[in-house]
């Protein structure tokens, strides 16, 4: 699980790269940004050891989307939706039955 909630976290940092990179268009933003995924993707690679494949990769994308969700809300002011808030949750529920 440390595997997977890293990678989750090294991607939305990526995607938050990549966010900033489209502004201002500066080629080491987007190279930063393809290493920090690929770090993600590798941390995701580990958790196959002693996941699932589609368990683990599941865990990995909810992981991701709650993260990018909150991160988005607190530094990039994007408003949550009271669906995407009761999705979110539902999320977290299904981290915990899959785990």
């Amino acid at each position: 699980m440390i595997y997977l909630t890293l990678g989750g976290i090294f991607l939305t940092v990526g995607d938050i790269v990549f966010k900033f990179w489209l502004k201002e268009l500066q080629v080491s933003m987007y190279f930063v940004g393809l290493l920090l995924y690929m770090f993600g993707l590798m941390c995701l690679v580990q958790s196959f050891k002693t996941h699932n494949i589609a368990v683990a990769s599941a865990i990995f994308v909810i992981i991701n989307i709650s993260t990018l969700a909150v991160v988005s809300w607190f530094v990039f002011s994007e408003p949550l939706t009271t669906k995407q808030i009761i999705g979110l949750a539902l999320s977290f529920i299904v981290v915990m039955i899959l785990e």
